[in-house]
């Protein structure tokens, strides 16, 4: 088929039809970049120190402030970069990323450390690459909730790759992550591919959402200003979220660990599986609000529920009454279900409320580069202030301080916006029309 072909029948293709293409492309994707990007994580790099420092805190630490700097750059890139090149951007970026995984291989240990800064370096601008193709649509929320299960899943996929890799084929810990991006090189080529045939929103997806635009550095100062009060209490819950949930998942094989788990590999498949389709349905059927006033002020909601349920774990893991299993599925939900409405709802409905000529790749990457600034300056805190707590006990306490501010703040939030939110919406709310 034609990508002319393809592209007119997705625009007169069923919302459920469309849906599933958009979710398969996106998904597919961003699975794939995770290959180029967490692998490294599944190994332990066991007795090797660095100026004092765990060697996979030195590694993590380092691709984390790449993947941070990239976040500020995306910035600027996302919000300004035009359809026409998002597709060839994707791939240059993860082309860049699996060579410095190449070298991470060659160059000798400890030195190599910075091969991971500089892979984080590219990759933390694909997210955004992907998103632009989703926001602004009726079915947004579905389609951007598909495209989040992506990094719920694929970073317990991608670790259990790499784990198999270790240990059933001997392969050397700073060899792994190369050969397990060469894995996923020829489904990557694939589903960017798919992803770039997606066609434009539609004229009623503008009606109901607003239409998205390329934004100037102007355009995006004055969104800010006029949203600085809301966007700033929007901002610390993003940043405690990410720190929470790298935590998480970058040291995933140690917290397991100290759970009294994690010698089988598919544990991690397994864990994040449960976890994605909990997350991605709770979060998708944010598409059935119509109005965007109520879907913003239910998904503040969902932020404070999703801790409220983090702090209920934490507290009967205390008590010794909850299975390791359990435990790490059930407080990976709480974590993930306030950190996907970010991505899915959060600002999607925020800009069609106010009805703004703007567009997700901004405001996420605003958030994004301070969560992960945050998460560094928690990675040095830990690494020089508290290295003997262990990463299971580091992570509890870590999770009840963020869990307890980030209920408070969301809370605050609902308050405040319930107060100045529009009540207009667009004269036709029928979830009908053009896909």
């Amino acid at each position: 088929m034609s990508t002319s072909s393809l592209k007119q029948r997705l625009e007169y293709a069923s919302p459920v039809w469309f849906s599933t293409y958009c979710i398969i492309a996106a998904f597919g994707t961003y699975f794939c970049m995770y290959a180029f990007r967490k692998p490294f994580s599944a190994a332990t790099f066991e007795g090797m120190e660095l100026a004092g420092i765990g060697f996979k805190t030195v590694l993590i630490t380092s691709q984390v402030i790449g993947y941070t700097l990239s976040k500020f750059i995306g910035i600027k890139y996302v919000s300004e970069v035009s359809p026409s090149k998002r597709a060839i951007s994707i791939l240059v970026l993860i082309s860049m990323a699996e060579l410095f995984l190449l070298l991470f291989g060659l160059v000798p240990a400890p030195y190599n450390f910075v091969m991971l800064f500089l892979n984080g370096l590219p990759l933390g601008m694909v997210f955004g690459l992907v998103l632009r193709y989703l926001e602004g649509r009726r079915m947004t929320e579905a389609l951007s909730a598909g495209l989040c299960a992506s990094f719920i899943v694929s970073s317990g996929v991608v670790k259990s790759v790499g784990r198999s890799l270790i240990q059933d084929y001997g392969i050397s810990e700073f060899w792994m992550p190369f050969l397990t991006g060469l894995i996923f090189v020829i489904p990557l080529l694939l589903f960017v591919w798919m992803l770039n045939q997606i066609p434009p929103p539609s004229k009623t997806d503008v009606e109901h959402r607003t239409e998205r635009v390329s934004m100037s550095h102007h355009q995006r100062m004055d969104f800010f200003r006029r949203h600085f009060v809301g966007l700033f209490g929007l901002l610390i819950v993003f940043v405690l979220i990410t720190i929470m949930r790298s935590i998480r998942d970058d040291f995933g094989v140690e917290i397991w660990q100290g759970l009294g788990e994690g010698d089988e590999p598919s544990i991690f498949a397994k864990s994040e599986m449960l976890v994605m389709l909990g997350v991605v349905v709770l979060n998708g059927a944010a598409i059935q609000i119509r109005s965007n006033r109520a879907a913003f002020i239910m998904s503040l909601a969902l932020v404070a529920a999703g801790f409220l349920l983090v702090i209920g774990c934490l507290m009967a893991h205390g008590r010794g009454a909850m299975p390791a299993f359990s435990f790490m599925v059930l407080v990976g939900f709480g974590a993930y279900v306030p950190y996907v409405a970010y991505h899915t709802t959060v600002f999607e409905r925020l800009i069609a409320a106010f009805r703004e000529k703007a567009n997700l790749g901004y405001l996420m990457y605003l958030a994004d580069a301070f969560g992960y600034l945050g998460y560094v300056a928690i990675m040095i805190f830990r690494s020089w202030l508290t290295p003997e707590i262990d990463f299971l006990r580091f992570f509890i306490i870590t999770s009840y301080v963020i869990a307890a501010t980030c209920i408070a703040i969301s809370i605050g939030l609902a308050v405040y916006y319930y107060r100045f939110l529009p009540d207009s919406e667009p004269s036709s709310l029928a979830m009908k029309g053009d896909s």
